[in-house]
Formats: C-alpha cells, sequence, structure tokens
C-alpha cells in the first residue's frame, strides 16, 4: 500500500475568512493597507496548513506491467544471436503497439504479424545460416512497419477526424493487410530448400518403390492444391 496525503481546504478558506474580515473592520483604500491584508493572509494561510495536513489515504501500488521474458539465443554465431535478440525486442514493442491501438480490426492484423514474425524468429535460431535471408526484413520492413503502428496511435489519439487524420489512418489500415501477407511469404521463404529436400526425397522414394514393384502405378494421389 501506498500513503497519498489528501490536501485540506483549510488554508485556502482561512486566506478567504481574513480578508473578509478585514475588509468589514477596516477600509481597504490604500496600497498599503492591501499590502497588509495579502501578508496577514498568507502568513494565516500557512500556519492553518501546518495544522490542517489533510486525510491521509493508503491506495494499492498497481504493478507493472510484465514484459515478456526475451528468450536466450545460442547459435554459436554472435552477428545471428544479436539480430534473433533484435527480432525479438521488436515483438515486444509490435504487442506494446497492439495493445495500446484499439481498433479490433487492425489489431487482428497486428495479432497475425506478431506470431509470423515469432515464427521466423524461431526458425532462423534453429537454421542460423539462414539469417542472410532475412536481412531487409530485419533492418527495413520490421522497423518502418512499427513506425507506421506509432505514427496511427499518436494520430488516433488526437480526438478529431480531419481530412489529414483520418486518410493517413485509412492508409495505414489497408498497408498492414500487405504487410502481413508479404511477412507470411517471407516465413514461407525460408521454407524453400527444405521444400525442395523433401521434394528430392519423395521423388527418390518413389523410384524404389518403383524398382521393387512396390508402387502401385494405378493409383493416383490427389494434389490437395489441385495441381495435376
Amino acid at each position: 500500500m501506498r500513503a497519498v496525503r489528501k490536501k485540506s481546504p483549510a488554508p485556502f478558506y482561512t486566506v478567504g475568512v481574513v480578508w473578509v474580515f478585514y475588509a468589514l473592520l477596516f477600509p481597504l483604500y490604500t496600497w498599503y493597507q492591501v499590502l497588509l491584508v495579502a501578508a496577514l493572509s498568507v502568513l494565516l494561510g500557512w500556519i492553518s496548513s501546518k495544522i490542517f495536513r489533510g486525510a491521509v489515504t493508503y491506495v494499492p501500488i498497481e504493478p507493472e506491467p510484465e514484459q515478456p521474458e526475451q528468450p536466450a539465443v545460442h547459435t554459436g554465431d554472435p552477428e545471428v544471436d544479436r539480430m534473433i535478440a533484435e527480432g525479438y525486442a521488436y515483438l515486444q514493442q509490435l504487442r506494446l503497439a497492439n495493445d495500446a491501438i484499439e481498433d479490433e480490426t487492425l489489431s487482428a492484423e497486428m495479432d497475425r504479424m506478431e506470431e509470423t514474425c515469432r515464427k521466423i524468429f524461431d526458425f532462423v535460431a534453429e537454421n542460423p545460416k539462414k539469417s542472410r535471408q532475412i536481412h531487409r526484413f530485419m533492418q527495413y520492413y520490421l522497423p518502418v512497419t512499427l513506425k507506421l503502428l506509432n505514427s496511427y496511435y499518436k494520430l488516433s489519439r488526437q480526438g478529431i477526424e480531419g481530412e489529414n487524420i483520418s486518410t493517413t489512418m485509412f492508409h495505414i489500415e489497408g498497408m498492414m493487410h500487405t504487410i502481413v501477407i508479404a511477412f507470411e511469404k517471407q516465413l514461407d521463404a525460408l521454407f524453400q530448400d527444405e521444400a525442395l529436400d523433401i521434394s528430392t526425397d519423395i521423388t527418390v522414394l518413389e523410384g524404389m518403390l518403383r524398382q521393387e514393384g512396390l508402387l502401385d502405378e494405378t493409383e493416383q494421389k490427389e494434389d490437395p492444391h489441385g495441381r495435376d
């Protein structure tokens, strides 16, 4: 609990009473009389503030918002470790911006963006050699995205719907969906080599099964994406 002292109004009442009584008892025609009552009211007001110090109340101390712990990364490459640590720091900023922005549609896009970014950094942490593929993502796309979101928040707090503010906010809202798609494509691109390796393994496996007579050529496996 934290002690909070609420100031007493007694000193203000004292000053007012001094002026009223002095005006009733003595004329206030000259400057020195005004100066005298002013000095007297200040003195008695100060004495009153020492006597009536106000009530003390106790209020609970609000805990500081917990920041998500940044996972420690040790890839064996200090430069990659630094990049990933910086990426997780960006995620914290993205979460703070998301919590501050009230627009539900934009917030949903930011949730999607945050999840995608986290998957990107987790993947690079496990595959340090892929770090070069996210260099532009880290150096430009992510910082500019955060800058746009912070600008959106500042504009939303102005309390007016001027043409410049509304138009800029509308453009940022539209751009966020495009950015989310771009981030998801960045994540997908990281799996290109893995997809190629898997495709090669499948081709080799099919060849071996065919040689052993274990592959039924009459059965055609349907492609989930509708490809022939």
